[in-house]
């Protein structure tokens, strides 16, 4: 099975570079990207079927992912992590407070982040059949 996935990332060269790289090592299809809070809620909003998993950062080019988490918590199909360079103890609490399934940092948890994509394609994390 293959996850699609739509980024929430606003440095082009990062969300390039994550895209690729997800695409190569875990078993996922990038169908989209937002770099900002209203064109991300837009589209999960207008495709709530759209995708399996919602990658988000925090700090965006305007509003910030938190934002997004909270307008898509309703969207109980999807699931959703955050992946910043910002993931304190409080930012990783309040990201799952608002419904985030797991928070990784940027700067040295990207093989988490595959792992967590493949068991996501295994039904690891009880999310088989998404």
């Amino acid at each position: 099975m293959t996850i699609r996935v739509f980024l929430v990332e606003d440095n082009p060269v990062i969300r390039d570079n994550l895209a690729a790289a997800l695409e190569e090592l875990a078993p996922v299809q990038i169908v989209g990207f937002a770099e900002d809070e209203p064109a991300a809620t837009d589209w999960i909003s207008s495709n709530p079927q759209g995708c399996d998993l919602l990658i988000v950062d925090i700090f965006l080019s305007r509003g910030s992912g938190l934002g997004v988490l909270r307008e898509v918590a309703a969207v109980t199909r999807v699931c959703k992590v955050v992946l910043s360079n910002y993931a304190t103890q409080d930012m990783c609490r309040k990201c799952l407070e608002l419904g985030a399934h797991r928070v990784f940092d940027k700067s040295n948890e990207f093989d988490a982040l595959v792992a967590y994509c493949a068991s996501l394609d295994s039904g690891a994390n009880g999310r088989a059949g998404l």
